[in-house]
C-alpha cells in the first residue's frame, strides 16, 4: 500500500471514535471518512462524517470509497461483517482497497453462537458444556433433565444483549420462552445455546490476526450489567479496565498457546482464515480458562481502554493484517493502566430519551472522552443513543486511572445521565 492511507471507517459508536482517535496518531493517515459517525468524529481535523449512506448499503459504500480514493476499509460493528462487507469489497473493489476484518465465513464465529460452539468442540478449545436447539419443545425438555445452573443464549446477533443468566429452573423456562417463542431478540433467537453456567472472573482478549500470526493487546475486563455491584439487566458494556489483575502472565501465555493460536489455526484449516481482530471472552474457572464467546471485531468499551494503552501504530497493524504480514509489524503497549467509564442515557438499557442537549467541560490530562450515542448539528451536541459517551483515562496505577476516569465523567453534563460508580471495584479490593 502507498504511504498515504485514506480510511473508510464504518460505524457510529464509542469503538469507532476510539479507532479514529488512535489512527490519527499515525503519520500515514491522510484522511478518515466515517459512515455515519457521531458527535465526537464530527469536529475532528482529517475526519469527515457521512451520515447519508447506510452501513448496510454495500454498493454505496464501495462507490463512495472509490470516489474518495479510500485504500483501507475498517468495519467497526459486527452486523456489516456478518453480512459479508469484506467479501463484497474484495469482489467489487479489487485489490486497490484493503479491508481490515474477517470474511463472511469467518464472521460466523460471532454471527452464530451454535456455529462457534461446534467449532470449539471440533478443535478441542476449552468451553462450557452445551447443547444447541432450534426446537422449543426439545430445549424445554432438555432443561428438565439437568440440575446444574445454565446460561441461555440467542444464537444470532442481538447487540450484545442476547444472553440470559437465570437464577432458577422457573427463570430458565421463562428465558427460553422469551427468546424462542416471544422473539425478544427477533430472528437471533430462532436457535439457542443452552450451556452450563461457569463461575469465575471474566476477561477479554483482543488479538490482531493476519490468518496465521497473532499479536494481542493486554487482557481487559468489562462490566456488563447496568448497576453497581453487577446488578440489573445486561447492557452493551458500562465500563472496562486493563490490564486485568485476574490472570498472571503465565496464564495469558497459556491462553495464547492453548486457545488463541489453535482458534486461528482451526479457522485456517477449516477453510476460512481470520483477518482482523478477534475478541475472545474467557471465564477464569477453577479448571482453567474457558471460552465464553468470540466476537469478530473490537469490543466496545474494551477498545477505548486498550487503544489508549497501545504505543505502536494502529494503521500499520491493520494494513499488515489485511496484507498477511503481521509478523513484520510491532504491536506494543505501555506499562500503564487504563480505565473507561461509560455514561448512559437515563432509562437505558430500557427506553430512554434522545436529543437531550449535552455540555462538555475540558478534561484533565491523560483523559479522553469517546463519543458513542451523540450527534452534532447547528453547533449543538445532543444525545442520540443509549450509551452516550465514555471517559477513558491512563495512569501508572489502576487506582489512579480509575480516579482520573471519574474526573472525566465530572466534565460531562446532560439531564438523566447514569453511570456505574464501581468500575474496576472488584480488582481494587483484592
Amino acid at each position: 500500500m502507498a504511504s498515504g492511507i485514506r480510511v473508510l471507517l464504518v460505524g457510529n459508536g464509542g469503538r469507532e471514535h476510539a479507532i479514529a482517535w488512535k489512527l490519527l496518531q499515525s503519520p500515514r493517515i491522510e484522511h478518515i471518512f466515517v459512515v455515519p459517525g457521531n458527535g465526537g468524529t464530527a469536529n475532528t481535523p482529517k475526519v469527515t462524517n457521512n451520515p447519508s449512506i447506510k452501513q448496510e448499503d454495500f454498493p454505496a459504500l464501495v462507490q463512495f470509497a472509490k470516489e474518495n480514493g479510500v485504500n483501507l476499509v475498517i468495519p467497526g460493528p459486527e452486523a456489516p461483517l456478518v453480512a459479508g462487507i469484506v467479501d463484497y469489497f474484495e469482489k467489487h473493489a479489487g485489490n486497490q482497497i484493503k479491508c481490515f476484518g474477517p470474511s463472511e465465513a469467518a464472521a460466523r464465529m460471532e454471527g452464530s453462537k451454535t456455529f462457534s460452539k461446534d467449532f470449539m468442540k471440533k478443535h478441542n478449545i476449552p468451553t462450557a458444556a452445551y447443547e444447541n436447539f432450534s426446537d422449543y419443545q426439545k430445549a424445554k425438555d432438555y432443561l428438565d433433565t439437568i440440575s446444574h445452573n445454565v446460561v441461555i443464549k440467542a444464537s444470532g446477533l442481538a447487540a450484545g444483549k442476547g444472553v440470559i443468566i437465570p437464577q432458577s429452573k422457573e427463570e430458565a423456562h421463562a428465558a427460553l420462552k422469551e427468546i424462542m417463542l416471544d422473539k425478544e431478540f427477533g430472528a437471533a433467537g430462532d436457535e439457542v445455546v443452552v450451556e452450563e453456567f461457569l463461575d469465575g472472573d471474566e476477561l477479554s482478549i483482543l488479538t490482531f490476526s493476519d490468518g496465521t500470526t497473532i499479536k494481542s493487546l493486554p487482557p481487559a475486563q468489562d462490566h456488563k450489567r447496568i448497576g453497581d455491584g453487577d446488578t440489573g439487566p445486561n447492557t452493551g458494556g458500562m465500563g472496562t479496565y486493563a490490564p486485568t489483575r485476574i490472570a498472571p502472565p503465565s496464564v495469558i501465555e497459556s491462553i495464547h498457546k492453548d486457545i488463541l493460536q489453535p482458534t486461528i489455526d482451526g479457522m485456517k484449516s477449516d477453510g476460512f482464515e481470520f483477518k482482523g481482530v478477534l475478541f475472545t471472552g474467557l471465564m477464569m474457572t477453577d479448571k482453567g480458562p474457558k471460552v465464553l464467546e468470540y466476537n469478530v471485531r473490537f469490543g466496545d468499551p474494551e477498545t477505548q481502554s486498550l487503544l489508549a494503552l497501545m504505543n505502536s501504530d494502529l494503521a500499520e497493524a491493520m494494513v499488515a493484517c489485511a496484507e498477511g504480514r503481521l509478523r513484520e509489524v510491532e504491536v506494543s503497549v505501555s506499562e500503564k493502566s487504563a480505565a473507561t467509564v461509560v455514561v448512559a442515557a437515563g432509562g437505558y438499557p430500557g427506553s430512554y430519551a434522545k436529543g437531550t442537549i449535552m455540555k462538555l467541560d475540558d478534561v484533565p490530562q491523560d483523559v479522553v472522552l469517546f463519543h458513542a450515542g451523540t450527534s452534532f448539528a447547528d453547533n449543538t451536541l445532543k444525545t442520540s443513543g443509549g450509551r452516550v459517551i465514555a471517559s477513558t483515562a491512563t495512569a501508572s496505577t489502576l487506582e489512579e486511572a480509575v480516579a482520573k476516569a471519574y474526573k472525566g465523567v465530572d466534565c460531562i453534563h446532560f439531564e438523566g445521565m447514569q453511570y456505574r460508580k464501581d468500575i474496576a471495584g472488584r480488582a481494587l479490593k483484592k
